[in-house]
């Protein structure tokens, strides 16, 4: 047999990834040769194609570094990069929704240097309702006071966006203070006035709440569904469920505006803060009957209803009813759901509700774990509360001021002083206050106890919390007078006026 011609060996060549003889090719896999050459080739990313991958991206994180060097390939650029607006708009509303406030406030100011357009005023509503969610009031109204720094003339929709971050934050005094100023800026419409009745309603104040409704009236503007829910959900919070009825009647035969969702939801919760069941379920096949669809506030409401009244039985059909509805149970109604199981004291059907909850990819938020810790804590399992506030990192869920509250009150309550002192620190040192009243608590059952030691570390505590009030102080003092060791007692009044 003869021998196979290969060819010369000097002849074969590398092109890419293939080398080549003088009859036979073979693909030989390059990766990095691969990576190299989509490097080289790849084009930068536009303004418009940045816009794209923004809305895409989930991640405030990600989508921050995105922005802020959208063409890390491409490191030696001359030209700086061209935002448009809409990027600018993505990234401040993926920011703010974030709690991201400090990156956001940097590209606001980053935008006020721009100088190819200027901002619209939606952008400037959007952040000073996130800072309105966030309860941070003196920051939207700087970023009010800013708007015409951008270039962008403050209308009435910016007014109406302050005037509603200040009522979320309980600004009462600085909204009356606004809106008596507003016309010498923009007119009032009525978006502003169901604003203020919303405030009003919330905070109590029925009778101002009518005020600002006849002014409503007298300035030429027709009231509308949002103005008779607001005044509506008033009513029912302070339980005058007649004059809520009839308000209900004159909206549609008066002023032909017909309720909504939210007005029913309003009533079924009034009725079932007073245990009309009868009625409540009445109001929702009405609302079945007029079209108007229910959604997960109003079954979760009447779910905490069948709770309370003893009907937990029913409660399946209810689930099956939102089924057939097409209404998924949410967080809100399994939360129902937990509460009743945990005042009926069955805390086994409460974390078969949170199994139920991972099983629908319906995850448990910290409200689901706190009913369930405050539940075995009034009932002594203050053990197994402690055990379930420790696993939550674990399951996802980082507890809030209300986790640590309550599980400071079960310890305070069952007199596991050592443990409440552990807690009582973590809390102080994540930035959370204790209530006074269980401060109280706590320093009286160590001063029964006559432990100097402790009552000093908890003072300690406190100072650095900046919650010792005149009830601490009498607390301590009486426990100093009783003792006779001189220098505990001079150690505990130092403590004291140190803080």
């Amino acid at each position: 047999m003869g021998r196979a011609q290969f060819g010369n060996p000097s002849r074969l060549t590398h092109r890419g990834s293939i080398i080549q003889s003088n009859s036979v090719q073979y693909s030989i896999p390059n990766d990095n040769l691969k990576e190299k050459t989509q490097m080289k080739t790849m084009k930068p990313i536009s303004s418009f194609r940045l816009s794209s991958l923004l809305r895409l991206q989930k991640d405030p994180i990600l989508a921050l570094q995105l922005f802020q060097n959208p063409n890390p390939q491409h490191p030696k650029r001359h030209k700086p990069f061209r935002y448009s607006l809409l990027s600018y708009d993505l990234i401040i509303s993926k920011l703010g929704r974030a709690k991201m406030f400090d990156p956001m406030e940097q590209i606001l100011q980053q935008l006020k240097q721009e100088t190819r357009f200027a901002p619209p005023e939606i952008i400037f509503c959007n952040v000073i309702c996130f800072y309105g969610r966030a309860r941070l009031p003196q920051r939207a109204l700087q970023v009010f006071d800013e708007i015409p720094s951008f270039r962008c003339q403050r209308t009435v929709k910016s007014f109406n966006s302050l005037l509603d971050a200040l009522c979320k934050c309980s600004e009462l005094q600085k909204v009356r203070e606004i809106f008596m100023d507003i016309e010498n800026y923009v007119y009032p419409d009525a978006c502003t006035y169901n604003i203020l009745i919303k405030a009003c309603c919330t905070n109590g104040s029925l009778d101002d709440a009518w005020v600002v409704f006849d002014e409503m009236r007298s300035k030429g503007f027709c009231p509308n569904v949002v103005t008779f829910g607001n005044l509506i959900y008033g009513l029912c919070t302070d339980l005058k469920l007649k004059e809520a009825f009839n308000l209900k009647e004159d909206m549609t035969r008066v002023y032909g505006v017909k309720p909504n969702a939210f007005v029913y939801t309003s009533l079924i919760k009034g009725l079932c803060k007073i245990d009309d069941l009868s009625l409540a379920f009445k109001l929702k096949e009405e609302m079945v009957n007029n079209k108007i669809k229910l959604d997960s506030a109003v079954y979760s409401t009447l779910i905490g209803a069948l709770f309370k009244v003893g009907r937990k039985d029913e409660v399946s059909g209810i689930l099956e009813e939102m089924t057939v509805n097409g209404c998924e149970p949410d967080t809100v109604t399994y939360n129902a759901m937990i509460n009743g199981f945990c005042k009926e004291k069955d805390f086994e059907a409460a974390y078969g509700v949170l199994d139920e909850m991972v099983k629908k990819n319906c995850k448990p938020d910290i409200i689901s774990y706190n009913v369930i810790i405050g539940g075995l804590c009034k009932e002594g399992k203050w053990i197994e509360g402690n055990d379930l506030f420790e696993d939550l990192p674990r399951r996802g869920c980082k507890p809030d001021v209300v986790s640590y509250r309550t599980i400071f009150d079960g310890f305070c309550n069952w007199r596991r002083f050592k443990e409440a002192m552990f807690i009582l620190e973590e809390m102080v040192f994540k930035g959370y206050s204790p209530c006074s009243a269980s401060i109280h608590k706590l320093l009286d059952g160590l001063c029964q106890e006559g432990n100097v030691e402790f009552i000093s570390k908890v003072l300690n505590s406190i100072g650095n919390a900046n919650v010792v009030d005149l009830g601490t102080w009498g607390s301590v003092i009486s426990v100093v007078c009783k003792k006779d060791k001189q220098s505990d007692s001079i150690n505990l009044i130092d403590t004291l006026l140190v803080s």
